[in-house]
């Protein structure tokens, strides 16, 4: 007996999970499909647009749709070249997050904020420099998944009809959800600002009443010989003990965006390696 295939979620993806687990998102209800979902994220010339690259019954038979010049001359590429070729630009991307970008990988660095605090403390604006820092990152695993993702569809265009149609699918789905998953992936840098501003008010109030406590402790002196000269130590809140682990956070809910941003390409190179393999 055939088994059913699981329905798909909508809440797998690696960021939702990490975010999730993190309590920096509430678990989501899963009520519906991912068809039923998308199809209430499509507009009407979004739809219109699916439904023009979506194959008909008789797709099947169709011959190959000739391709532009440009294309034809490309090198076929074997998949396994592309497979080591997507694992070297997800390391990079991964170095470039966790280390700083590697040389010779045409990547620019982007270097963390220094763990500090400038004084005076300004809530409101006390998380920009870690904002940029995200979405700096953003845009850099935008622009590198992006030529990846067209590479390998140029790739899979050239292995008969049955690649050009998931290519140009691909292409289309690319274009209709380009924007809400921008906006989607925008949020992470919002709730990680919210639980860095938790984190600094927190300490902000420690650091008060470790202030109100040296002040009593200058005032407990008035009695005491005013000609002993012995420092006194004024408390501190140190900061680095919520401060580091925040940061760690950060750089793990990147890691978790960039496994997600990757999804379609790695379906592109599935698919790819599939037309490779003999049929049986």
């Amino acid at each position: 007996m055939t088994r059913a295939l699981p329905r798909a979620s909508l809440y797998s993806a690696s960021l939702v999970r990490f975010l999730t687990e993190n309590a920096l998102l509430a678990p989501a209800r899963q009520a519906e499909d991912v068809g039923q979902k998308l199809g209430d994220w499509l507009g009407f010339r979004q739809a219109i647009a699916l439904h023009a690259v979506l194959p008909p019954d008789t797709a099947s038979a169709a011959p190959p749709v000739p391709l532009p010049a440009h294309v034809q001359r490309m090198a076929l590429i074997a998949p396994e070249a592309l497979v080591k070729h997507v694992d070297k630009v997800r390391a990079q991307l991964v170095e470039s997050i966790t280390r700083g970008a590697p040389a010779g990988s045409g990547l620019a660095r982007i270097d963390m904020p220094a763990p500090v605090l400038d004084a005076p403390v300004e809530i409101k604006t006390a998380f920009e420099p870690y904002r940029r820092f995200v979405a700096a990152h953003q845009r850099q695993m935008d622009g590198t998944l992006r030529t990846l993702r067209n590479q390998l569809r140029l790739q899979l265009s050239q292995r008969g009809s049955a690649g050009q149609q998931l290519a140009a699918l691909d292409a289309a789905f690319e274009n209709c959800l380009a924007e809400r998953e921008a906006a989607l992936l925008a949020k992470t840098s919002k709730l990680l600002e919210k639980r860095f501003v938790q984190a600094l008010k927190a300490h902000m109030q420690a650091q008060a009443l470790a202030t109100e406590a040296a002040d009593s402790m200058v005032d407990a002196t008035d009695d005491i010989d005013l000609t002993d000269t012995t420092p006194i130590d004024t408390p501190k809140a140190d900061p680095s003990t919520w401060l580091m682990p925040l940061r760690q956070t950060l750089r793990q809910a990147l890691l978790a965006e960039l496994d997600t941003r990757l999804q379609p390409t790695l379906g592109l190179l599935e698919a790819l390696t599939s037309f490779a393999t003999p049929k049986p």
